[in-house]
């Protein structure tokens, strides 16, 4: 559908409604100081790690199972399982820590006490990702990875051999794919795995009612315990609802009902935050903002590919392909206009593709905005105030309608008519991935800490639909730049080939980068040990909660 004028009048009541709900059930809600609650309006479609390819999941998958390393919030790689390792010319060895026990599941035989964790269910686990059956989309963390290269060399000790250098690989074993499973429990159920976990995570599945709610009980077994020696977590419970009306989900939080919410949100932004970006005063007794640099940019893709057919009644591949029109598209766009407008100053505006606080990023720099720039561009590539130049359609989801509307508005000065084409996430990731959108607002997210995850986007091997490089750009010494990234060992050394990759981004435009987003929660005030994530993991394992007189 094409975009539609929003009606301020539902706005305010839709405001009306959701104060007069909270002041009618405020004191109906008693909360317990043992369970941990929040809202999932995505909901929860599978517990198995193999599938945690979204947020929700992977957030349900870090409170059930444990990796062989794990990612900190400095952005540091932590023994987790591996207690140590050590890289030599073949690949990289890990050290198991002793004692650390899978979930019992009574019905399941072997595990009907739990067992201890050994290196051949790493083995299991990580080929399980490579099993077509399984259909895992988190098989590509073990590219790098020799064939039948994952060698558990005794009970406590697992080889990984590597086919080809790639730094970065520690970092891709602390996303939740490369969590351990049981394989008992995996094959006693088959499909039924989902809903059944059985890993060694600091909780268990207590129920899931599917689009209801799903809850999670401590792991007594679990192995890991404070600076104390107190046995982690605190917490005994975690209770995830799954409302799908953020409204509604505002509305928890602010009765007590929910302990954090997650990200920004017209139904309830302009009510948390202040016009420049900070907790509104009328909830500091009661709520915490916490908030950190997002590992994640917003941009807007660009087709650079002449040679292919788009639903478009005029030909324009050949405006895009031209790198002076892209760049004068992404400098007449008012970055820091957009981030204080209409993101309350919660985001960094940017022209950069890779984050800033991305380790082996380039320093952040204040974004371009010079609309007179951009129509001498414009005018030098043959279109004068914009004559001549083909209608362009932007695609978008409905949440990103208000940023593209305000980039409309900016194009429209120089002249040129842009459409806004509004459709449901599915339909708009089918549309980008198989090359039907000439532009198109996305965002990127990184699963690992070191820039080769953004910059990898841009390779030509990661052509779309089988690859995330939906622009279709490519350029030669920007591959040669990357394979000689790839061979060195040291971030400190790889950093200068990224910064020289991250300014062919820049200069060619293949993307324009729009902002940086941060990670935001509100969190109650009841809440202690609330850690933030730059990769927004959610981390329940130091979580206390008191409730307040």
């Amino acid at each position: 559908m094409k975009m539609q004028n929003i009606n301020i009048l539902l706005i305010s009541a839709f405001f009306a409604t959701c104060f007069l709900m909270l002041s009618c059930n405020e004191s109906s809600f008693v909360d317990d100081p043992r369970v941990f609650r929040y809202n999932e309006s995505a909901g929860i479609t599978t517990l198995d790690p193999a599938h945690a390819r979204s947020l929700e999941l992977m957030w349900v998958a870090d409170a059930l199972y444990d990796g062989l390393v794990e990612l900190k919030p400095n952005l540091e790689i932590a023994p987790a399982l591996a207690h140590s390792w050590n890289w030599d010319e073949s690949g990289v060895i890990f050290h198991l820590r002793s004692g650390v026990m899978f979930t019992p599941q009574k019905d399941v035989p072997g595990l009907e006490h739990g067992r201890e964790v050994k290196a051949q269910d790493f083995v299991y686990s990580l080929e399980r990702l490579r099993n077509p059956d399984v259909a895992s989309p988190g098989g590509w963390i073990l590219e790098s990875v020799a064939e039948n290269g994952i060698i558990a060399l005794n009970d406590s000790t697992l080889r990984i051999n590597m086919k080809y250098d790639f730094p970065p690989f520690l970092g891709l074993l602390t996303t939740p794919y490369a969590s351990v499973v049981a394989s008992e429990s995996v094959e006693y159920h088959g499909a039924d795995f989902r809903s059944n976990p059985a890993g060694t995570g600091p909780f268990k599945l207590a129920w899931w009612v599917e689009d209801v709610a799903l809850v999670l009980h401590k792991n007594e077994v679990y192995w890991e315990r404070d600076s104390e020696g107190k046995s982690l977590p605190y917490l005994d419970a975690v209770h995830i609802d799954f409302v799908p009306d953020m409204g509604s989900e505002y509305l928890g939080l602010i009765q007590g009902r929910y302990d954090f919410i997650s990200g920004l949100h017209p139904a309830y932004m302009e009510d948390l935050m202040d016009v420049d970006g900070g907790l509104s005063d009328k909830h500091s007794e009661s709520i915490t903002l916490e908030r950190v640099p997002f590992l994640k940019t917003d941009y807007i893709g660009l087709l650079v590919d002449g040679g292919l057919e788009l639903n478009t009644s005029t030909d324009v591949s050949g405006v895009l392909q031209n790198r002076n029109i892209r760049k004068a598209l992404s400098i007449s766009i008012d970055r820091e206009g957009i981030a204080r407008n209409l993101r309350r100053s919660s985001v960094l505006p940017s022209d950069k593709f890779v984050p800033p606080s991305m380790p082996g990023s380039s320093e952040y720099s204040t974004p371009v905005f010079d609309v007179e720039k951009a129509k001498q561009l414009l005018k030098e590539a043959g279109y004068p105030n914009g004559e001549g130049f083909p209608e362009l359609e932007l695609s978008t989801t409905s949440d990103y309608v208000d940023i593209c509307a305000a980039i409309q508005h900016g194009w429209e000065q120089l002249g040129l008519t842009i459409q806004i084409d509004v459709s449901p996430p599915s339909v708009h990731r089918e549309k980008v991935s198989t090359s039907k959108s000439e532009m198109f607002k996305k965002s990127w997210l990184a699963d690992y800490a070191d820039a080769e995850n953004f910059l990898g986007l841009f390779l030509k091997r990661n052509f779309a639909p089988g690859g995330p490089n939906y622009t279709h750009f490519q350029n030669e010494y920007y591959e040669e730049l990357y394979e000689s990234a790839m061979s060195e060992p040291s971030l400190e050394d790889r950093k200068f080939l990224y910064n020289k990759m991250d300014s062919i981004i820049y200069a060619e435009t293949p993307v324009i980068p729009l902002f940086h987003d941060q990670v935001t929660h509100f969190v109650r005030n009841s809440i202690d040990g609330w850690v933030v994530s730059p990769v927004n993991r959610l981390e329940l394992r130091y979580v206390k909660k008191q409730l307040k007189d």
